[in-house]
C-alpha cells in the first residue's frame, strides 16, 4: 500500500524475518478464499439467492478498502510488530465467527471482520516486507497474496470434499495456524521507530499526480477487467463449474481460483524485469483470451477448458497487474506515491466486489450461464478498449522519438 514513511531501523536484509513476514501475509489471503468452496454449501443449507452469495463475497473487499485507506499508515507511528499482532488477532475472530455461523447475517459479520484484519494486515506487512529485505521484499509482496489466494481455495476445496467437518475444519486449521504466528510476531525485529501522529495518519490520502493522471486512465479498463474476474472467480465459479459442467465436486471452485491465482504469480515472477509496457500489452490480450476460452467452455459443457480458460486468463491477469503498477508508480514522486496507490487499490476493490454483486443481482432474472456470458464479453470489451489505447500510447511515443 505504502512505503514507511521513516527509516527503518535496520538495514540490513533479513531473509528469516522475509519469509516468516511471507507466510503470514499467505495466511490471510488463504482465509480470505477459504469460504469460496463452501459458498454453495452454505446456499444450498440456508436457501439464500445468488444476490446474497455476492453480497457475503463483496462485503470483504469493501471493509478491507476501508482499513487499508484507514489504518494502512499506523504501523509507521506505533511499530510493525502490534499491528501485525492486533491484525492477527482479529483475523481469528473472524475464525470463530465462521466456525459458529448458523445464518447469513452470521457469514455477513464474519466477512467484514475478515475484511478488516486483512486490510490492516495487507499495509503492514508490505512496509514490514520492505523494511526486511529492500530488494527482495516488494517481489514476496507482490507473490505471497497470489499464493495465498490458491492455497486457501485449493486447501479448502480438498478438505470440504474428503475431510470431516466440512464448514468447519479449515477455519480450525487456520486459527491454529494465526494463533501460532501471533506469539511468534514478538520475536521479531521492530523495524519502524514510534513517532507521532498516530491520529493524523487515520485520515486516508487520496490523490493522483498530474503526471500519472492520462496514465491512470488508459489503465482503468484493463485494471477494472482484471479484478472483475478476480471476484467472479472467488464468488461464483464454484456455482458456475457445476451448472455449467454438472460437475458438483467442491474441488472444481477450489481449482479454478487456484489455477487464476498460480498462473498469475508465475507471471509476475516471469515479466518482473521486463519493460512494462509490453507487458501490460500482453497482458490485456492474454487476458481477454482466456476470458474467451472460459464462455466457449461453460457453453460447451467442457471442464478442462474451464480450467485452460482460468490459466491464460491468469497469466493475463498477473502480467496486466505488474504493467499497470510498474507503469504508475514511476510517475509519482516519492511523497507522492501512498496517495496514489490507494488510488489505485480503491479502483481495484471496487472492480473486484461491484461487478461480483451486480452479477449476483442479475442471475435470478438472466439465469447464470447467460449472466456469465454477458458478464465475460463486458470484460473483454473493456479489454480491447484498453489494448486501443496502449497501442495509442505506444504509436505516440514512437512518433515523439
Amino acid at each position: 500500500m505504502s512505503t514507511p514513511a521513516n527509516p527503518p531501523v535496520s538495514e540490513a536484509p533479513n531473509p528469516a524475518v522475509r519469509w516468516f513476514l511471507s507466510l503470514v501475509l499467505v495466511t490471510f489471503l488463504a482465509a480470505s478464499a477459504t469460504p469460496t468452496p463452501m459458498y454453495h454449501l452454505y446456499q444450498e443449507d440456508w436457501h439464500f439467492s445468488a444476490t446474497m452469495l455476492t453480497l457475503i463475497f463483496a462485503i470483504y473487499p469493501f471493509t478491507l478498502l476501508i482499513s487499508l485507506l484507514v489504518l494502512g499508515s499506523l504501523s509507521d507511528h506505533i511499530g510493525r510488530k502490534p499491528v501485525i499482532f492486533a491484525a492477527l488477532i482479529l483475523e481469528i475472530l473472524s475464525m470463530a465467527l465462521f466456525i459458529n455461523a448458523g445464518s447469513v447475517s452470521d457469514l455477513l459479520l464474519a466477512r467484514v471482520v475478515q475484511g478488516f484484519a486483512t486490510g490492516i494486515a495487507t499495509s503492514v506487512l508490505a512496509a514490514a516486507l520492505f523494511d526486511s529485505d529492500h530488494h527482495k521484499g516488494p517481489l514476496a509482496n507482490s507473490i505471497s497474496p497470489l499464493i495465498g489466494l490458491a492455497a486457501g481455495a485449493l486447501i479448502s476445496s480438498i478438505l470440504v470434499e474428503y475431510a470431516p467437518m466440512p464448514l468447519h475444519l479449515s477455519y480450525w486449521c487456520l486459527s491454529a495456524l494465526m494463533a501460532i504466528q501471533a506469539l511468534m510476531v514478538w520475536g521479531l525485529p521492530e523495524t519502524a521507530k514510534r513517532q507521532r501522529g498516530a491520529l493524523k495518519s487515520l485520515m486516508p490520502r487520496i490523490s493522483v499526480p498530474v503526471a500519472a493522471r492520462q496514465a491512470m486512465l488508459e489503465i482503468v479498463p484493463s485494471n477494472i477487467a482484471s479484478w472483475a474476474l478476480g471476484g467472479f472467480a472467488l464468488s461464483l465459479a464454484p456455482s458456475l463449474i457445476a451448472t455449467a459442467t454438472g460437475s458438483t465436486s467442491s474441488l472444481n471452485g477450489g481449482i479454478a481460483v487456484a489455477v487464476l491465482t498460480l498462473a498469475g504469480a508465475a507471471s509476475v515472477m516471469i515479466f518482473r524485469t521486463k519493460n512494462p509496457e509490453p507487458v501490460l500489452r500482453f497482458g490485456t490480450v492474454t487476458q481477454a483470451t482466456g476470458i474467451a476460452l472460459i464462455l466457449v467452455a461453460i457453453n460447451s459443457a467442457q471442464l478442462w477448458l474451464v480450467f485452460a480458460g482460468f490459466l491464460v486468463a491468469g497469466i493475463g491477469f498477473g502480467a496486466s497487474f505488474l504493467g499497470a503498477v510498474r507503469t504508475l508508480v514511476p510517475l509519482a514522486a516519492p511523497h507522492q506515491r501512498a496517495g496514489l496507490m490507494a488510488a489505485f487499490y480503491i479502483m481495484s476493490y471496487l472492480a473486484f466486489s461491484v461487478p461480483a454483486l451486480l452479477a449476483g443481482t442479475m442471475v435470478r432474472a438472466a439465469g447464470l450461464i447467460n449472466t456469465a456470458n454477458g458478464y465475460g464479453m463486458i470484460l473483454i470489451a473493456l479489454a480491447a478498449i484498453a489494448l486501443t489505447g496502449q497501442i495509442r500510447r505506444r504509436n505516440a511515443t514512437c512518433a515523439a522519438k
